[in-house]
């Protein structure tokens, strides 16, 4: 073997069996992760100074490197390409997506688990693990279905059945409802083979109808529409019902809607409601989908991918009364359980219910084994549960609680500090912990209020190029984050742009939200944002378009 080739291998060979010295390149980044988190990335995240077209820059070359190289020289790589230029979400004025601040013992755990590399798709990858993603699971059904413990110990380790089933977020997790209520729907019978094996278009003709639709809130995630692509019910059939003015979905307008679907020979295969929408952190009205659902006889999925976690709180967790009544539930645990990214579980009321998408395989997930693979839409995945269980054991149902409890609160006082001050609107109360705003100074207020259709229109057109404007420099500043969104109001009748807050890192204090609004108040006083105020200004002056 050439000499070269020899050097290699012998180098392939340490990175598989040598660990980093502490005082090593790598070894050290990892020792001062494991000292303090908050430090190490307050100390490497610096604001941001390049834009996405630089940073690409360096993620160019599609040519993969010829030789070997040292671990070192990777790692000033990553020092100087991606932990330098990553975002800060763990920072406490990092509020305008769904990310927080980690526990500080989910990051040992998580090296742990990559160091174990168990494959949950098979026990015999995953002995230990796929008991207790099991149990997991069974922790979260009880945590929303509320059933006597009794019904558990038949089910948990039932290998004819799953209480749920863990994916890597919210997106499979709702796929995977919508996948079981349609399989449920066309289940085998008669000469019938079901819709896994003969089709839905074979589906639809033997059961005489035209279609099936899903029915959901405009306010619904967007990952209802991969699954209705995904499903073949076709996006066309994912009917989004309009809102009321708190953001919940119009039962009214629902009724209409299934009315239209009826004389169109589409039937209904899942109702969908909310509790946390991604936007606006609304929850639709729980109870009155449940006896919708029943009453036109479909499948109800509750999206919780947010709010679930709600349910830890005796204070809010009548905020998703109905929840209980799902034939399916999601919730994210990287949302507010706290884990890393890449957990999210859909749990089923019926612990037979997930039969009806169960797939086999001779080598790997044999009929009558334990295997979880067997009725989750991915196959390999990591044991993440380990993160979630951890979370459940250390923090407990009161830690849960306080968590909740802290952000539902300081998003009403954040609402309050919006309301109180002269130059921002408040366009979404808070019912668990997000909220929405704009910027819209006292005197174009007033203008709103009196104004004529043809202004208002007008006006919030210009608005919207200053919170977007606004929101653009404050994310590029590196202080302080907010997201923003396009939202159609009842006041106004039409979308605006607004900015948007999610109050969930508990490190975030009244002080630094009042930061992020002094933070706005300077940035909108740069010439581009206050020339867009000034054509306001002008409009609300010009005869003919208020109403006086």
């Amino acid at each position: 073997m050439p000499n070269k080739a020899r050097a290699n291998l012998e180098n392939l060979y340490r990175i598989f069996t040598v660990p980093e010295a502490p005082d090593s390149t790598l070894g050290a980044i990892d020792q001062a992760i494991s000292d303090d988190v908050t430090g190490f990335l307050q100390t490497h995240i610096v604001a941001i100074e390049r834009n996405l077209e630089e940073i690409e820059a360096n993620f160019s070359s599609s040519a993969i490197p010829e030789e070997p190289t040292y671990v070192s020289e990777y790692t000033e790589f990553v020092k100087e390409h991606l932990v330098a230029q990553s975002v800060h979400t763990a920072a406490p004025g990092f509020v305008g997506h769904m990310t927080s601040a980690l526990p500080y013992f989910m990051l040992p755990l998580a090296r742990l688990m990559t160091a174990l590399n168990q494959n949950l798709v098979k026990v015999e990858t995953s002995k230990a693990f796929t008991p207790m993603e099991r149990q997991v699971l069974a922790m979260l059904h009880h945590l929303v279905y509320r059933r006597e413990d009794a019904f558990y110990p038949p089910w948990i380790h039932n290998s004819q059945a799953a209480l749920g089933a863990f994916c890597s977020g919210g997106t499979i997790a709702n796929v995977t409802a919508l996948w079981v209520a349609r399989n449920r729907l066309f289940a085998p019978e008669g000469a019938f083979r079901g819709i896994a094996r003969e089709g839905l278009g074979r589906a639809l003709k033997h059961h005489g109808i035209d279609g099936v639709a899903v029915l959901v809130s405009e306010r619904g995630h967007y990952s209802f529409g991969k699954a209705a692509d995904l499903l073949g019910i076709g996006q066309d059939q994912l009917i989004k019902v309009r809102t009321d003015a708190n953001n919940r979905i119009d039962l009214k307008l629902l009724r209409q809607e299934c009315r239209r679907l009826q004389d169109k020979n589409i039937r209904p295969l899942a109702l969908v409601g909310i509790a946390g929408t991604t936007e606006t952190g609304n929850v639709d009205p729980l109870e009155a989908l449940a006896d919708f659902a029943l009453e036109i006889g479909c499948h109800f999925h509750v999206d919780a991918a947010w709010g679930g976690p709600t349910l830890f709180s005796d204070r809010y967790r009548h905020l998703l009364n109905g929840i209980e009544r799902a034939d399916s539930v999601t919730i994210d645990a990287h949302k507010q359980l706290y884990v890393p990214m890449g957990a999210g579980m859909v749990v089923f009321k019926d612990p037979t219910a997930l039969s009806a998408i169960e797939h086999h395989a001779a080598y790997i997930l044999r009929h009558g084994s334990k295997d979880l693979g067997s009725h989750t839409l991915e196959g390999s995945r990591p044991g993440m549960a380990m993160l979630v269980h951890a979370g459940l054991s250390i923090i407990g149902r009161k830690g849960y609680e306080l968590l909740i409890d802290m952000g539902i609160e300081r998003a009403r006082t954040f609402a309050d500090m919006i309301r109180q001050h002269p130059d921002f609107e408040l366009t979404s109360v808070p019912e668990l912990n997000i909220l929405t705003y704009r910027y819209c100074p006292q005197a174009i207020q007033q203008t709103l209020a009196g104004a004529t259709p043809e202004l208002t229109a007008r006006i919030n057109a210009l608005l919207d190029q200053v919170c977007q404007l606004l929101q653009k420099h404050q994310r590029e500043a590196g202080k302080t984050f907010v997201s923003r969104t396009r939202l159609r109001t009842t006041r106004y009748g039409e979308g605006i742009t607004v900015l948007r807050v999610v109050l969930a890192n508990p490190l975030t204090t009244d002080e630094i939200l009042t930061s992020v609004l002094a933070e706005e108040c300077q940035i909108v006083q740069q010439p581009e944002i206050q020339a867009l105020l000034q054509q306001v200004a002008e409009m609300g002056t010009a005869p003919g378009l208020t109403t006086g």
